[in-house]
């Protein structure tokens, strides 16, 4: 039996190894699309790494369309205008913040979401020191930032916490994969009008394709499989903590894949906003019936 607290046990040691890898998998991904903006615009990135990932998680998942109650399909519809929302939002902040500050921001999402609906009075410490990281982003002077991708970037991160209430949803409704990847569809089918309008005729280059093949398992495919096996061996706790690692792995990778520079301001609101969802998780963590930590899988 894991060790509840510290979400230790057999395998576990491969399992953080894993999660950890998923994480880097993810913002190499995020780095590439950043360099295929030039080409492609951010929305025709949101179109080529959801039509890619619906792709793949139907081949795998194979779900079956009949038998499904509406409440079922209303569940799936949700959560596919949540991940194309998500998406773009994050990709337009992308184009315009570095790596490491959007997905910081992005955190705020299910960081707000763990403290609304938790029950313990920490929560409100949480709160207070995210705010400060917040502050601190603005590196002593918000105007540093760009207004349209901030705004995006909390954008994306009101979408992640939708996707979670969502995706809870439509565990309960699908078995295994099902629901996950019908949701991708309906992103993806979303993201069409908007992406091709983009990126036009990029969309007939083959190298420009493939290296948008590569984003979507990157940036989905990879690290929603190592999540797989790891919450096999993680409480769901543990795995929230490793989760508020995010934006450090992506600082990491804007400034070794993209020459992309933090303040030490900067550096600190990552850390502040890290510590803030790391702590709002280890707190609820005995909580009953609270929502799991999710990645974003698109």
């Amino acid at each position: 039996m894991p060790d509840r607290v510290s979400g230790r046990g057999p395998g576990s040691g491969p399992a953080v190894g894993l999660v950890a890898l998923g994480l880097a998998c993810q913002e190499v991904g995020a780095a590439i699309a950043v360099l295929l903006f030039p080409h492609t615009g951010p929305l025709g990135m949101v179109m080529l790494r959801l039509v890619f990932s619906a792709v793949i998680l139907m081949a795998i998942a194979r779900p079956a369309l009949r038998g499904r109650t509406r409440e079922a399909w209303w569940s799936v519809a949700r959560l596919g205008i949540a991940l194309a929302v998500m998406n773009g939002f994050f990709y337009v902040a992308l184009e315009r913040l570095a790596l490491g500050v959007t997905v910081t921001i992005e955190v705020l999402g299910p960081l707000a979401l763990s403290i609304l609906v938790g029950r313990t009075r920490s929560r409100w410490l949480w709160a207070a020191i995210a705010l400060l990281g917040v502050l601190a982003l603005g590196g002593g002077g918000w105007d540093r930032l760009d207004p349209v991708g901030v705004g995006c970037a909390l954008g994306a991160a009101a979408s992640w916490a939708f996707y979670i209430r969502g995706q809870a949803r439509v565990g309960r409704d699908f078995p295994r994969l099902e629901g996950l990847a019908l949701a991708m569809s309906i992103g993806a089918l979303i993201s069409l009008p908007s992406g091709i309008l983009a990126a036009g005729p990029v969309l007939l280059r083959p190298e420009l394709l493939a290296m948008g093949l590569a984003v979507a398992v990157l940036s989905s495919t990879i690290p929603y499989a190592f999540e797989l096996i790891a919450l096999r061996r993680l409480t769901e706790a543990a795995f929230g903590i490793l989760m508020s690692l995010a934006p450090a792995t992506a600082a990491l990778a804007g400034f070794l894949l993209l020459g992309q520079h933090l303040t030490v301001l900067e550096v600190a609101g990552v850390a502040l906003v890290m510590i803030a969802s790391a702590g709002a998780v280890w707190t609820s963590r005995h909580r009953p019936g609270h929502e799991p930590v999710a990645e974003p899988t698109a």
